[in-house]
């Protein structure tokens, strides 16, 4: 069974948890998992196949993602691949869990970075077009508050 199927099982039980899967020396998360560890703490989202969202980072760094967590009273799951995916560690904040108003505000605003990322590779790619340019900086200047 594929980590992301695991994942996705663990998630039906404990669906309001930050599911984080320990594979050698990094940790990782999948789907709006990682949405809310790159909010929280401004790591990289990725895309795997099939559209499939993950975040990740090293070991050094479990205690600081931990502390956000546990600050922004997150639930949440560490799995050790290496031991069969047991549970490793554990936080539960009952009825103080913030799981879901955090994953609304990570949403708006990486849906907003996703759409900046889409339109600055757009410009990259029809850099030659100097009218697209000027038309651009028309706009933002005159948006600008004198």
């Amino acid at each position: 069974m594929g980590i992301i199927n695991i994942v996705k099982n663990v998630k039906e039980i404990h669906n309001k948890y930050i599911i984080i899967v320990k594979i050698g020396s990094f940790y990782y998360c999948y789907g709006r998992n990682s949405y809310i560890i790159s909010y929280l703490l401004k790591y990289k989202i990725n895309i795997l196949s099939n559209n499939i969202y993950s975040c990740s980072f090293p070991q050094s760094a479990l205690n600081k993602v931990l502390a956000t967590l546990e600050r922004n009273k997150i639930n949440y799951l560490i799995l050790d691949r290496r031991n069969n995916y047991d549970i490793e560690e554990k936080s539960d904040n009952r009825n103080l869990n913030k799981y879901d108003s955090i994953y609304e505000e990570a949403k708006k605003e990486l849906s907003t970075k996703m759409r900046i990322e889409k339109i600055y590779s757009y410009l990259i790619e029809n850099s030659n077009n100097k009218e697209l340019i000027n038309e651009i900086e028309k706009v933002i200047n005159e948006r600008r508050k004198i």
